[in-house]
């Protein structure tokens, strides 16, 4: 079972930057999929960003490319979202996810991912 805790949210004001961590517990996980996603209160949770180890590739969503940068770091066994030029809009309880395999081709879903942390809270002030 792959465990996975977040950790780095916190309240900043607009403009700010802020660096998510996601440490992962045993395993190998070098071709697993990592992604993050986040919920607003009210709101459904929704896709930010996906490395695809298998793939070789990332990406993110419209919201936030260009200001946010997904990574891993394996001999950690954690990952990175690294969210910059933060927006109000960016409030939300932010998780982290993990897949061993691709059911579907969509890794902005939710439903692919079998393991997921806690989350952590990250507020941005106006």
């Amino acid at each position: 079972q792959v465990r996975l805790v977040e950790s780095g949210g916190g309240l900043v004001q607009a403009g700010a930057s802020l660096r998510l961590s996601c440490a992962t517990s045993e395993g190998s996980l070098s071709n697993y999929g990592w992604a993050w996603f986040r919920q607003a209160p009210g709101k459904e949770r929704e896709f930010v960003a996906v490395i695809r180890r298998d793939y070789g590739d990332t990406y993110y969503s419209n919201s936030v490319a260009g200001r946010f940068t997904i990574f891993i770091d394996y001999v950690k066994k954690t990952m990175y979202l690294q969210m910059n030029s933060l927006k109000p809009e960016d409030t939300a309880v932010y998780f982290c996810a993990l897949t061993p395999a691709w059911r579907t081709d969509d890794y902005s879903s939710q439903f692919e991912y079998d393991y997921w942390g806690q989350g952590t809270q990250v507020t941005v002030s106006s």
